[in-house]
């Protein structure tokens, strides 16, 4: 945990490091001069003007890009050293760790206690994690007739763009850009128009780390300017995209009418999280519940924003998670002691406040929350939600509404628990709770999810991968299996 104040916080925050250009083959672009306004959600303030990229803009990053893929030493280089350009990225990430964390604060939110121990630790630990990575690869000569040699290559797949949404800005590019470079990609990255500061920064720093121009550049603007330009655009080979699933459904259109790019697709969820009677801990089960899903405002694809509680003992999970979202800290998410930050922004607000009222429109019970609070403050905050007496055939029980909005819904017995787990158009993630070894393995491989918690919640490291099925989306990140988004088998034949 960082040891800075709320007091040195709010002074830091009164001259931020913010720079508002595109960075475009190692060095900052203005752009054609049209920009856009970068507001806080904590107080409503603007933060900065930055560059408002579009398809110019694009078309020279990805030039850049080219350029530095087809001629450029990065994809020449010995997988060595281009893990120690990564290692070197992610020691500046760490002498850069608390300037990073309050840009991520102001931009989007987030409690500045989780910016600098969650988000930019996820960060640093994916650079680091990749570096070490990149000398460890191997092909493969698979066993053939004596008179034939056959040789499987992994090479790389070409120009990258990676389309990254707000909610955990740096991570998720990380979790873009550390495996694409890895593997020799180039990359153009496009950050959310609500979270772009961190993103430009991260640029500047690959540059600094010694990545070689084109190699990491970074275009600001909205999803339909410079997200559709890169979609569209003939020179991407691969297109990594984290965000909705309507917008997903765009880039894949995209790609069938350009040039079929790869599209990999990390999308939303509507994640359950079952708790049985036989639960090793109830209070627990109940604590991880509301943990994750008042986390980051709510503001996640895995978020359990579906409750699936025994009958049994659903009002006393129900109680005790309704206790602890009162007794949770929302404010100022400049202050180290703050649980609950700010939403990203007014119109996302208005969204997760029209979601609760047609909850409360549909029958189910409000048992805490629902209203918007701290308004004097200029900022987008929300009370944590609790409904109970959902109806699994509910908008409030089937539409992600990406906030702090929790659903608790019922069940008698584990067949009914997995059926109503497994009614979504999503699968991303999914939480299970019991004491029992082989209910924890039966139901596990029941679920339709990229990722099951058992007894815990948002837990792993970046050795496993991460993804959904269904219209959560495809590939995966993290993990030695992200490489395979960004790289292309060869085979070779020798007739000897």
């Amino acid at each position: 945990m960082s040891p800075v104040t709320h007091d040195e916080w709010l002074r830091r925050a009164k001259a931020p490091t913010v720079h508002g250009a595109h960075h475009i083959d190692g060095r900052d672009e203005p752009g054609g001069g049209a920009t856009f306004a970068v507001v806080s959600p904590r107080d409503g303030q603007v933060l900065t003007e930055v560059a408002d990229g579009g398809p110019a803009e694009v078309d020279a990053a990805v030039a850049a890009a080219r350029r530095a893929f087809d001629t450029g030493p990065w994809p020449r280089l010995a997988p060595a050293d281009r893990g120690r350009v990564l290692l070197r990225l992610a020691e500046l990430l760490e002498e850069q760790r608390e300037s990073l964390a309050l840009t991520v604060t102001l931009e989007m939110g987030k409690p500045i206690t989780d910016a600098h121990d969650i988000e930019l630790r996820a960060a640093i630990n994916t650079f680091r994690w990749y570096g070490q990575l990149a000398d460890k690869l191997t092909d493969e000569s698979p066993h053939t007739a004596p008179d034939a040699l056959a040789l499987v290559t992994r090479e790389p797949a070409g120009v990258v763009g990676a389309v990254v949404p707000w909610n955990f800005p740096l991570t998720l590019a990380s979790w873009k850009i550390a495996p694409a470079l890895a593997a020799g990609c180039t990359v153009v990255l496009k950050p959310s128009e609500n979270s772009p500061l961190s993103a430009l920064l991260l640029g500047r720093l690959g540059t600094e780390a010694g990545l070689p121009p084109g190699v990491l550049n970074v275009v600001a603007g909205d999803g339909p300017g410079a997200g559709r330009a890169l979609g569209l655009h003939p020179d991407i080979d691969v297109l990594a995209f984290t965000g909705s699933t309507a917008v997903g459904r765009h880039f894949l259109h995209y790609s069938a009418d350009s040039n079929l790019k790869r599209v990999w697709l990390e999308l939303g969820g509507k994640s359950p999280n079952i708790v049985l009677p036989d639960a090793p801990d109830l209070e627990k089960a109940a604590a991880t519940a509301a943990w994750g899903i008042f986390f980051n405002q709510g503001e996640m694809c895995t978020a359990p924003s579906r409750l699936l509680v025994h009958s049994s003992v659903a009002e006393q999970v129900t109680e005790a998670i309704v206790r602890r979202a009162r007794e949770l800290r929302v404010g100022d998410p400049l202050d180290p002691a703050t649980e609950m930050g700010a939403l990203v922004g007014e119109a996302h607000l208005g969204r997760v406040l029209d979601h609760i009222g047609t909850g409360r429109e549909e029958g189910a019970r409000l048992r805490t929350g629902g209203t918007r609070v701290l308004e004097s403050t200029g900022g987008t905050y929300l009370a944590p939600t609790v409904f109970d007496q959902v109806g699994p055939g509910s908008r409030l029980a089937r539409e992600e509404i990406f906030g702090p909005v929790l659903s608790v819904l019922t069940f008698d017995d584990v067949d009914e628990a997995v059926r109503l787990a497994n009614d979504t158009e999503y699968g991303l993630a999914a939480g299970l709770w019991t004491s029992d070894l082989t209910t924890a393995h039966r139901v596990s491989r029941a679920l339709k999810a990229g990722t099951v918690w058992v007894n815990c919640y948002e837990e792993g490291d970046l050795t496993v991968p991460f993804g959904g099925v269904k219209q959560s989306g495809n590939g995966r990140d993290k993990s030695a299996h992200a490489l395979e988004k960004y790289t292309d088998l060869k085979t070779t034949w020798i007739q000897l």
